[in-house]
């Protein structure tokens, strides 16, 4: 059964948490945008015989803290968030499970704070370093995350919003067939959305990363050193090969910055895996944890 609670922070952020099992494990799991902690339900619930698993709506979404000023979204901001969650949790963490957003989140802990975990799952979220390199090298990346521009408009949440979100279920069908997207499950996201969207779109005003429209733009002159960005603990990148938002190119050289790296590359599978292929999702993450299957 799915438990709900708000974790406080010391800085004064909560965080709406959704949690699930009572295992010897810390697993800890990390949504991506447009989503919300609910999209782990699933796979929370066939880990709770092995693990304790803990999924917050990260900051800006659901019921959670959203500040209204963007700078608030900056990346050691969110990375506080979930350190302060995690030493709340119980450190350090067997799993850290991450995808899109999420993983933003999770490169910079691994990086940054390894100590407060024993491995890295990410799925289809690119490392900081590829995701520099591709978005001012790459002009197909550069299309493909053209996106991006328009969710940092002022404009962009009241126009997200109009005739039933119209403009946001695209994120799902055109990113591959979308035959997990059911009428109950366009309910849940509305009740996601009804929240407000200014706190998700936050994260991409506060973000340098993102295509470049001018030769002033902060990317041009964006440095990331590789001790300030190399994974410090096992990682496995579960990728989605037909991913049309973060493409293939984001895998090339990753060992650079990912020592101990597995990389699962699933062919067909969209920036959605997660909804189209639960199961293969979860095998592998139990695969990083030990469990045996029955």
């Amino acid at each position: 059964m799915i438990e709900t609670f708000n974790a406080v922070l010391p800085h004064g952020i909560t965080l709406h948490t959704r949690a699930c099992g009572r295992g010897a494990r810390q697993v800890m799991l990390l949504h991506g945008f447009p989503e919300a902690a609910f999209v782990w339900d699933g796979l929370m619930q066939r880990l709770a015989p092995h693990a304790r698993c803990v999924a917050p709506n990260l900051r800006g979404y659901e019921r959670s803290s959203a500040p209204t000023d963007p700078a608030a979204y900056r990346a050691r901001h969110l990375v506080a968030d979930v350190v302060a969650l995690i030493e709340q949790t119980g450190a350090p963490l067997d799993l850290l499970v991450a995808h899109d957003w999420g993983g933003a989140l999770a490169w910079n802990l691994a990086a940054q704070r390894p100590d407060l975990l024993r491995r890295l799952f990410i799925i289809n979220s690119p490392h900081p370093a590829t995701f520099l390199r591709e978005l001012r090298d790459n002009p197909a990346q550069q299309a493909a995350s053209a996106y991006m521009n328009f969710l940092v408009r002022d404009d962009a949440a009241a126009l997200l919003a109009e005739d039933d979100h119209a403009r946001l279920w695209p994120f799902f069908e055109k990113m591959g067939a979308a035959t997990w997207l059911d009428e109950p499950t366009r309910q849940r996201y509305r009740n996601v959305w009804q929240h407000g969207l200014q706190g998700a779109l936050a994260w991409y005003r506060a973000s340098p990363l993102r295509p470049p429209t001018a030769p002033d733009d902060a990317i041009n002159a964006l440095q990331l050193p590789d001790e300030a960005v190399t994974s410090r603990v096992p990682t496995t990148v579960l990728w989605g090969e037909a991913d049309t938002a973060l493409l293939p190119g984001l895998l090339q050289g990753l060992e650079r910055w990912v020592p101990e790296l597995r990389l699962v590359r699933v062919a067909g599978a969209s920036h959605w895996i997660v909804h189209e292929q639960p199961v293969r999702v979860a095998e592998e993450i139990e695969h990083d944890l030990g469990v045996v299957a029955e």
